[in-house]
């Protein structure tokens, strides 16, 4: 499992690891320097030096100017903390392979911490260190702009005169230059991804390097649309403490490729599960036929449509193996629902709100895994805690931003409102509320999808970065995932483990077929992932 952190608990893995002794805090500041500078090299190898033996410190990979014919050039801005020390590590080893670096430190030198200080008077043995000057900074051209004004802690909005050269400097990057990030692009709060200027937002970078292990809000909120890219860089630390524990609450898990999806060799088809896909009147059942096509593909060993009497001449020419039971009102699901076989419902996709408030009471009593999507949950925007107080534990609601909102209005309210501090309240806080609330797991969809249940496990499924997959955007996709998590849960998996194997899975399927995709090509992707994960 690979955990995404806040920036307290990442200061307390480093102060756990510092105070055990395993390593200093000038240690760690020079592995970080040295993982930046790798990872600008890999990202941009024509900016790397041939092995032409060792500068005077030792540092590999020294090249002086006169054997290359080309000078590279960095411009490396510093803040007062110990982001700054970092900055002034990786100045110090470029100017050891023989570029033209230039400083500017905003803030004083001597409030600088400890560690921070001893790297800055090593490079002012080399270098000059430049006061602030937004004029000069903003006139600056170069091969490399580093970042490294604030990090990952960052509580408070930065001045402008910080964000407006370091904006300068991303735009001329385009042309001159690149810009990298160190842990964060300065203005970013990285518990949440929300940018905390309101003039400027954060910088934006073309590579964001950090260290041990992400941030939530590289992935959350705006982070990709800052970060741009992201490179997580190994400086020795111990994967987790105590103290890591105590300083946020609990573990938030980036998504990773699910388990378990594989299916035994003596099953039969009730075996896996008996998932029923609630439907509207006629002329609206592609949503639910999205659902159905899902939910049998991720595995359900059978699925059914239930549509209105009337629409069941229109499902029929569109369904083969999907099979059809007419559900006319509560009655008659209560009467289909006598059949304990059928141990997945889904509602919502096509159903049409009335629809929607005369089954979803009794598709809830009835105790079966749920999951409530679309109209099923747009049918309680008026009152919601009329819906939270039939929820049961094996439900799983999955709202856009939209549905979220009219769910639960006040968390929404949070969520969306313009922050100038940090932690900024973020997208994991939102939906751990409103799981805790609902009493269920909630899905908040979206490109930084968060899953969370009521005792606060969570996890975050991004399309982002090398899987972004900006072509889900179309009409149905969310349809499909509700098929995908109702099928898992016919299949057994319990709602949380349903619902963060489908998400990852939609992902999945989307960059399986690439651009292009429509919803129906969602279904027709899993048979290839499955392949590619050994199913």
């Amino acid at each position: 499992m690979t955990e995404l952190l806040t920036a307290a608990q990442m200061r307390a893995i480093e102060q756990a690891a510092i105070e055990s002794g395993a390593v200093t805090g000038l240690e760690l500041m020079e592995q970080a320097g040295r993982g930046v500078v790798e990872a600008i090299f890999e990202e941009w190898p024509e900016l790397a030096r041939v092995d032409r033996g060792a500068s005077p410190s030792g540092s590999p990979g020294y090249l002086a100017p006169e054997e290359t014919g080309k000078v590279f050039r960095a411009v490396v801005l510093c803040g007062p903390g110990n982001n700054g020390g970092d900055g002034f590590v990786v100045a110090r080893l470029l100017k050891e392979r023989g570029w033209d670096v230039e400083v500017f430190l905003y803030g004083d030198a001597s409030r600088l911490p400890p560690d921070a200080r001893v790297n800055y008077e090593r490079w002012a043995e080399m270098g000059e260190v430049a006061p602030w000057d937004e004029g000069r900074i903003a006139e600056r051209d170069g091969d490399l702009f580093v970042d490294a004004v604030f990090g990952a802690g960052l509580t408070r909005s930065p001045e402008d005169k910080v964000l407006r050269p370091l904006e300068g400097l991303y735009v001329r990057g385009a042309t001159f230059g690149k810009m990298v990030a160190i842990d964060a692009p300065s203005g970013l709060c990285m518990d949440s991804g929300v940018a905390l200027s309101a003039n400027y937002g954060a910088v934006r970078a073309f590579l964001t390097v950090t260290f041990h292990k992400a941030r939530i809000g590289h992935f959350c909120g705006d982070g990709e649309t800052y970060c741009t890219k992201l490179a997580v860089k190994d400086i020795g630390l111990e994967t987790s403490s105590p103290r890591c524990e105590q300083a946020g609450i609990g573990k938030v898990k980036l998504q990773d490729r699910p388990s378990g999806l594989g299916k035994l060799g003596d099953g039969h088809k009730y075996a896996h599960g008996h998932a029923m896909i609630l439907s509207g009147p006629s002329g609206k059942g592609g949503a639910a036929r999205l659902a159905a096509r899902g939910a049998l593909r991720i595995g359900a060993g059978l699925v059914t449509v239930a549509p209105t009497p009337g629409a069941l001449q229109e499902n029929a020419a569109r369904l083969d193996a999907i099979m059809l039971s007419p559900v006319g009102d509560a009655q008659a699901l209560e009467a289909v629902l006598a059949d304990a076989r059928l141990n997945a419902l889904c509602l919502g996709p096509g159903l049409g709100l009335e629809r929607a408030r005369d089954l979803v009471p009794v598709a809830l009593a009835a105790g079966r895994a749920t999951v409530l999507d679309a109209d099923a949950l747009t049918a309680y925007a008026d009152a919601p805690q009329a819906l939270f107080d039939m929820l049961h534990e094996n439900c799983v609601l999955t709202p856009h931003a939209g549905e979220f909102a009219r769910l639960f209005p006040d968390i929404a309210e949070k969520l969306n409102a313009p922050a100038t501090k940090g932690p900024a309240y973020s997208k994991v806080d939102a939906t751990r509320e409103a799981a805790a609330r609902a009493g269920c797991v909630v899905l908040f969809k979206g490109p930084d999808t968060v899953i969370a249940d009521p005792d606060g496990t969570c996890a975050v499924n991004p399309a982002a970065y090398e899987r972004s997959a900006p072509w889900l955007a179309t009409a149905g996709s969310g349809d499909v995932l509700a098929g995908f998590i109702t099928g898992l849960l016919a299949r057994g998996f319990d709602p949380m483990q349903a619902a963060e194997s489908a998400a990852w899975l939609h992902v999945e399927c989307a960059l399986e077929f690439g651009p292009g995709l429509i919803a129906e090509d969602l279904p027709e992707m899993l048979p290839r992932v499955f392949r590619k994960l050994g199913v």
